[in-house]
């Protein structure tokens, strides 16, 4: 079975006499899981696995009986250690605050009982971290699977990947077009939606922010104000409304709105978005495309590459710790700014040839850049830049 490389990091924080609790995040049919279901088979010492899936909420014992159980099991063994994996715990009332109590208490009395803690919402699951376990914790952020990954385990070719994006549950449906977009509008989109957003969340229009999720991915990879996205809604509704819908599906892992960058936080606050999914299979699912319809030369290509080249940078950015913006100055353009500390990358991406860098160059001139990357057939296409390590742009 594909090991995804977290599993790795997982098992090496294991391993470290400095015990932290282990949060898994992501969002949903990533592999959390999946990843841990697979790190049981290299651990030598006793676990208790539990879900709380089908536990009424308002079950708040629950958790305390899950955390004796593993107690117990330490004690009838010779294991200097014992590992509770708790899955779903985001649906318990109170989760933090049950977790912060028994976590203490073990570091009280000196019981090395080793967490694991994973949830697919993570609306719920950042809630609960900033409310009861601030230094008690670390985060493995669990991305949307990327090509190289798609390609091992399934083996993807970089066009497949461009149009059916990359969700594993989806894989084996890409020959069947219509039992894929099935798939991920029922299986993916809907449910995430409605268990993440609007049954955790005091969503007043469900429908809006459903039809805004629809239009804004039909409009991936392009700038455009929420004043004009309300002219494409059947649900209409103010663009503070909308902007803070927009901040609940970029926190699901769905759709982003980067703002341009310009050096100032004030002004990145009130700028245009660009939006941008988090996983090509939303850009391609809404659209009346075939993949015949997206083939090098078509109308739509470019767009589809650019919005690809988006959501490889959305996923690894999130889960180095690197923003990500656009920028813009009345004609001049730079499809992506990626800044880590202090250094800034320029990022323009084409489908075919270069054959203007103006935006590059002007905001060199405005801003200090630390490097300069065009994605082209003349220079890095984008077949190779979707395997690129993007910590090591930095170097």
């Amino acid at each position: 079975m594909f090991e995804r490389k977290q599993l790795k990091l997982l098992r090496n924080r294991l391993e470290e006499k400095t015990s932290y609790i282990q949060i898994l995040s992501g969002t949903r049919q990533v592999g959390k899981t999946t990843l841990v279901e697979q790190l049981l088979q290299y651990i030598n010492f006793p676990y208790q696995f539990s879900t709380a899936d089908n536990i009424p909420s308002s079950d708040t014992n629950w958790i305390s009986i899950q955390w004796e159980t593993a107690r117990v099991k330490l004690k009838t063994s010779e294991a200097a250690s014992v590992l509770l994996i708790i899955d779903e715990v985001q649906k318990i009332d109170n989760w933090s605050d049950a977790v912060k109590k028994e976590w203490d208490e073990d570091r009280r009395k000196n019981v090395n009982v080793k967490v694991i803690l994973l949830g697919s919402s993570a609306l719920l699951i950042d809630k609960g971290l900033t409310e009861s376990l601030t230094g008690r914790f670390e985060i493995i952020f669990l991305p949307h699977w990327d090509y190289i990954e798609m390609h091992d385990a399934f083996g993807f070719t970089e066009d497949q990947y461009l149009y059916f994006g990359s969700y594993p549950g989806s894989a084996g449906f890409i020959h069947d077009e219509k039992r894929w977009k099935d798939y991920i509008l029922n299986s993916i989109i809907e449910t995430t939606i409605s268990k993440d957003i609007v049954m955790l969340t005091n969503i007043k229009k469900p429908a809006l922010l459903k039809n805004l999720f629809e239009v804004s991915c039909m409009y991936s990879s392009q700038i455009l104000s929420y004043t004009k996205i309300i002219g494409n809604l059947s649900d209409k509704g103010n663009t503070i409304t909308l902007a803070h819908y927009q901040f609940l599906l970029d926190k699901i892992w769905f759709i982003s709105g980067l703002q341009k960058y310009s050096g100032s936080k004030i002004s990145l606050r009130n700028s245009i978005p660009k939006w941008n999914v988090y996983n090509n299979a939303f850009f391609n699912v809404y659209s009346n495309l075939s993949p015949n319809d997206c083939e090098p030369g078509s109308a739509i290509y470019g767009r589809l590459v650019e919005s690809a080249i988006g959501s490889y940078l959305l996923n690894q950015c999130r889960i180095n710790n690197i923003n990500l913006y656009y920028w813009r100055e009345g004609n001049n353009e730079v499809d992506f700014i990626l800044k880590k500390g202090s250094k800034l990358i320029s990022l323009e991406v084409k489908s075919g040839t270069m054959k203007s860098n103006s935006g590059q160059l002007q905001f060199a001139n405005k801003f200090k850049t630390f490097k300069t990357i065009v994605v082209s057939n003349d220079t890095i296409n984008w077949k190779e830049f979707i395997k690129i390590d993007i910590n090591g742009l930095f170097d």
